[in-house]
């Protein structure tokens, strides 16, 4: 029987930390606390108010139509006076993004602006200067290189035939007319295949090209409560024009009284935009900084939740978001409510047919959050993932070859689960592809305020770097502090502390966080030393010794170590201990090294048990094994202490509640199983016996390898479920969420880890350890 490796020690290899390129310095950071204040007052300010780009496609539209009471005047004037007072330099109307994919946005755009002065015969300038504007870029209509907007071959023909109605003359070949024209006809009476209602969805979406030709009986089965259709104030007004249905005109006017005289392409859009804020500050790692904000936001969201609000279940991807950001910050949100992940849903959705990798991506994120029993996610998240990895293969899928920061969030969303995806790793990446200038493309292109913010971005770097500065200084600590108690002297010892460090700095990086980053470091340290000291460093003899050492704690004298190591060891272990116990007066107002010190005895006498195992030979059960193995897994001494330095005070009740020792077993249970899973054929090549192959031995010869592993992979996934249900659910819960998230942190550090072997290589882990500690990111080479 092997007394098997610790959670961080999946090698003999050791990782060294310098920091030669760091010109990082704290006088710097005091330079820029202002700008940092600053950003962060700003971005407080954007919960408030979201701002979405003005649309002259769509004002365009509105612009179109006419009076109720006299169809031959405009029924919003102002709308057309916004088109003349807003043409472009280059006779054109769009938003001014200057992009060269979007000419076709912009004709499209400028076709329509042209369309509405023309119906109601005024800005005949105007008119000429965005007919120049179309002649010279008519190439860009057939170009196959350009971005299409949503619809843009049914639309723009659609409006070339009405410009034919007006008896305008555009300046386009014929040959590309009829082109496009014959294009059209094709794509409007072309099947949908098997997504008959996406495709539905979408002919009901592009409405304003149709036209006369719409059904618009099947159309109106879109509307929404507010009166619109998709929220699109272009389709709506079409809707209007042709069957004047009057709740479409409620919606219109609504707009305009909102947003004065031009509109957006899409509102309402504020719950999504909202959580979408909220997201992007969780994912870069400065949602700490708005906790106010946040909560104000994620309860007003759980209300609309409940309500069934229409802006919420009517969008796949803002079900899905809303459904994520609810799950992570323990509100009750269930399946049953959650009709969109059915199986058929998204592909039978508008978004589906559109094959829109945004609105995917939100799903398979989202479907990272199954609870055990929750079949109906696990089963839909294998499609989703199946569509989004198409769309890495081919661009076009991604919805929009502009967002290129897309395919990096498609990639890593496939390659690190959120179940092993370590904060720090995950926010240095999200800074990478976040994109400040995030133009979004429906019908026509626009932005939002809380989408692709600079502020963000400028806020996260300042905050990333701040955070990098001070755990350099810490790991230097902890450096120094192996010296000073003699653990390199350790000759059979691995020297794990740069694995150690990282582990806690990746996930608890707060500033204020240092007291549990240190005390899960040094005894990550310090684990992982008792764990070669009884694996192949010690006889029995001082593996007894050392325990009644701890048990009897104080101890004077040297001629109670029965040698030098079982001194280092001993000593290095009560000076941490004692530290842990003086610091937690400050947090807990008491002390809690007594509790530190059990801790400590559980780990050395189940490390005994496995010792004695495997010097007689013995063949555990599997119930026994696991009894003893998820103890010796080492992750008490790790976890449990740190408990006390994250923020809420635990009282000895809470620290021995059954919950609390529930999550620490079914942590501790699942990185066993991870641990065994991928360390089976390395310890069977060793003869050390382990939970995979004593379910083989057990079995009597029933079962393969493979058999085996596919069952343990099982009891992994099921345990690592089970692990996130206990820390999200609120419900019945005493133990504080800060807490809770400990369990979670590991469970996602052991993952990573145990990712494609039983650990990482010798240079991964430089690398990942560099990124994490020494590399500081330069906002102006994003």
């Amino acid at each position: 029987m092997s007394c098997s490796r610790p959670w961080f020690c999946p090698s003999s290899i050791s990782a060294t930390l310098t920091d030669p390129a760091s010109k990082l310095v704290t006088g710097e950071f005091k330079t820029t606390s202002l700008n940092f204040h600053g950003t962060k007052e700003r971005i407080k300010k954007m919960f408030d108010n979201i701002e979405l780009s003005v649309s002259s496609y769509d004002t365009a539209w509105v612009a179109m139509v006419p009076s109720p009471d006299c169809p031959e005047t405009p029924c919003f004037p102002e709308c057309t006076k916004w088109i003349l007072e807003n043409q472009l330099g280059d006779g054109s109307w769009s938003l001014p993004h200057g992009n060269p994919l979007l000419v076709k946005d912009a004709l499209s755009s400028t076709l329509a602006c042209i369309l509405a002065l023309k119906r109601w015969g005024i800005g005949e300038e105007q008119i000429n200067k965005g007919l120049r504007f179309i002649e010279l870029n008519s190439a860009s209509v057939t170009d196959n290189e350009q971005h299409k907007p949503i619809g843009f071959d049914i639309i723009f023909p659609g409006m070339i035939e009405y410009a034919k109605d007006l008896d305008l003359n555009l300046p386009l070949k014929p040959t590309d007319i009829n082109s496009m024209l014959h294009r059209r006809a094709l794509e409007l009476t072309s099947g949908g295949g098997k997504n008959l209602e996406g495709r539905r969805a979408y002919l009901a979406y592009v409405s304003e090209g149709i036209g006369k030709l719409q059904d618009w009986e099947m159309a109106m089965k879109y509307q929404r409560k507010n009166g619109s259709l998709f929220n699109s104030p272009s389709t709506t007004a079409a809707a209007f024009i042709h069957i004047q249905d009057a709740e479409c005109l409620h919606y219109i006017r609504s707009l305009l009284q909102k947003f004065g005289n031009a509109v957006p392409t899409i509102y309402p859009l504020d719950i999504y935009a909202r959580l979408s804020m909220v997201d992007a500050l969780e994912r870069l790692g400065i949602d700490r900084h708005f906790r106010k904000e946040r909560k104000f936001v994620l309860d007003e969201t759980y209300r609309f939740w409940l309500q069934g609000e229409e802006e919420i279940f009517s969008d796949n991807a803002t079900c899905a978001l809303a459904f994520r950001i609810l799950r992570l910050n323990g509100y009750d949100v269930s399946l049953d409510t959650l009709n969109q992940f059915s199986e058929d849903h998204f592909s039978n959705s508008l978004g589906g047919y559109l094959k829109d990798s945004g609105a995917a991506l939100e799903l398979y994120r989202a479907m990272q959050l199954s609870y055990p029993g929750e079949s109906l996610l696990e089963k839909q998240n294998s499609r989703t993932s199946y569509f989004l990895k198409q769309g890495l293969s081919n661009v076009s899928l991604c919805g929009d070859r502009l967002r290129k920061n897309i395919i990096g969030e498609v990639h890593d969303a496939l390659n690190f689960p959120d179940h092993a995806n370590l904060q720090r790793l995950a926010i240095r990446r999200r800074i990478k592809h976040y994109a400040t200038d995030d133009t979004r493309i429906l019908k026509t292109s626009y932005r939002c305020s809380t989408i692709g913010n600079q502020d963000f971005l400028k806020l996260a770097v300042e905050d990333f770097n701040i955070c990098q500065s001070i755990q350099r200084e810490e790991f230097k600590h902890i450096e120094r502090w192996v010296v000073e108690r003699r653990l390199d002297k350790l000759k059979f010892a691995r020297q794990k502390e740069a694995y150690c460090y990282f582990s806690a700095g990746a996930t608890l990086f707060a500033p204020e966080l240092s007291d549990a980053r240190m005390s899960w470091a040094k005894n990550g340290v310090l684990t992982t030393v008792v764990d070669d000291f009884f694996d192949v460093g010690g006889s029995e003899e001082e593996l007894v010794n050392l325990i009644e050492l701890i048990e009897r704690w104080d101890v004077n004298g040297s001629a109670d170590f029965c040698s030098e190591e079982v001194e280092i060891i001993y000593s290095a272990i009560h000076s941490t201990v004692s530290e842990i116990g003086d610091k937690s007066f400050g947090w807990q107002g008491r002390d809690v090294k007594s509790h530190v010190i059990k801790i400590w005895l559980d780990l050395l006498k189940s490390m005994l048990t496995e010792a004695q195992w495997s010097s007689n030979k013995s063949v555990p059960t599997l119930d026994e094994y696991m009894t003893t193995a998820h103890v010796s897994f080492a992750l008490g001494p790790i976890v449990l202490p740190a408990l006390y330095f994250v923020g809420p005070k635990l009282s000895e009740e809470v620290a021995g509640h059954p919950e609390l020792l529930n999550l620490y077993k079914v942590m501790s249970t699942c990185g066993r199983l991870l641990n065994d899973w991928r360390s089976f054929k390395r310890e069977s090549e060793e003869g050390k016996l382990n939970a995979v192959s004593l379910y083989m031995i057990h079995s009597g010869g029933a079962l393969t390898e493979e058999e085996a592993i596919e069952h343990f992979k099982g009891l992994i996934d099921s345990q690592r479920r089970q692990l996130l249900q206990l820390v999200l659910q609120e419900k019945d819960s005493i133990i504080p969420r800060p807490c809770k998230d400990l369990f979670w942190n590991m469970i996602k550090i052991l993952h990573t880890f145990y990712m494609k072997d039983d650990g990482f290589t010798s240079n991964e882990m430089r690398k990942v350890v560099k990124a994490t500690i020494n590399e500081p990111i330069s906002l102006d080479e994003l």
